[in-house]
């Protein structure tokens, strides 16, 4: 039975159904949410990066959370619960919206990894056994109330791009190639578990989209040198940095540190990077973008999506 949140909350919380199921490749499974309560989803202007939730059931096949009657307060409620009755949250990003109206479907990709990242977490579990009629509960935008969840800031007409991401950041780079401007200019880096996991993207003929399949290689040692040569660096090995913030978030307008930033975005025809994935490769190219090269920080998105070693918070 689903449960609708009331519609007085800023975003959507509520029980979406898997309408589609495809594995894409080894490591990716696209899910596509349907539901009546989407026909409020949206945000204004474009998605690039947005993020959503999920929430999935406590223990596999189980019942899902209800948020009847959900409040301002439903954070710490949701919190209180015994986990196996709370469920498991996890972050993703929009990979498309199809339809309309409350035909409205969502499209999320997910990464279905192996023992690279570790025990597969509960998102991982789900999506690998994923079937149509499935539900989870979705925590999304709600269309006129600001939500947050977007980090890419779209340079100057002029200003050149630099995407760089693991598996785990495709489905978001994936989304931002699609949704750049025909003139847009620069060039993304993608890394994934196998040559299987390449997949076909859109996007603009100016900016260059490059693959890099680890192989059973460690996380970064295809993705950094790439970067590093695209940057003109002598490319070197990837050391592991001395110090690693598993919780690593630097935008133009945030920082997990808490350092002072003016919140402006580049423009001319400066380099405008957005890189994320697993903290210690995140905040490997972190230095040399900074540091070494002297890029501005209001022209930088560093995420740390995950970090080898620790578990995945919501």
């Amino acid at each position: 039975m689903t449960v609708t949140a009331p519609q007085s909350l800023p975003m959507i919380l509520d029980e979406v159904e898997v309408v589609g199921v495809d594995r894409l490749s080894p490591s990716f499974v696209r899910v596509e949410l349907g539901g009546a309560c989407l026909a409020d989803f949206g945000v204004e202007g474009p998605l690039y990066d947005q993020r959503i939730k999920l929430v999935f059931p406590g223990v596999p096949g189980g019942p899902l959370p209800s948020f009847a009657g959900a409040d301002d307060s439903w954070w710490t409620t949701w919190l209180s619960r015994p986990e196996e009755e709370r469920g498991h949250m996890r972050t993703y990003t929009v990979r498309d919206v199809v339809g309309s109206g409350v035909d409205t479907r969502l499209v999320v990709d997910i990464v279905v990894h192996g023992d690279a990242h570790g025990t597969p977490g509960p998102g991982c579990a789900w999506a690998a056994r994923a079937q149509v009629g499935d539900r989870v509960v979705l925590m999304a935008p709600r269309r006129g109330i600001r939500y947050g969840g977007i980090e890419f800031v779209p340079p100057a007409a002029t200003g050149r791009l630099l995407l760089v991401g693991d598996e785990t950041a495709v489905p978001a780079v994936c989304a931002i190639l699609a949704q750049l401007p025909a003139d847009a200019v620069g060039a993304a880096f993608l890394e994934v578990p196998t040559a299987a996991d390449v997949l076909p993207v859109v996007h603009p003929e100016g900016v260059s989209v490059s693959w890099h399949p680890r192989e059973g290689a460690d996380h970064g040692a295809a993705l950094h040198p790439a970067v590093l040569a695209h940057l003109g660096v002598r490319a070197a090995p990837l050391e592991e940095p001395a110090e690693v913030d598993p919780d690593l978030w630097e935008t133009p307008t945030y920082s997990s540190s808490g350092e002072a930033i003016d919140g402006s975005a580049a423009d001319g025809d400066e380099l405008y990077a957005w890189i994320a994935g697993e903290s210690a490769v995140v905040t490997a190219l972190r230095r040399v973008l900074v540091k070494d090269l002297g890029v501005d920080r209001t022209q930088v998105a560093f995420m740390g999506y995950w970090r080898k070693g620790v578990a995945m918070r919501s």
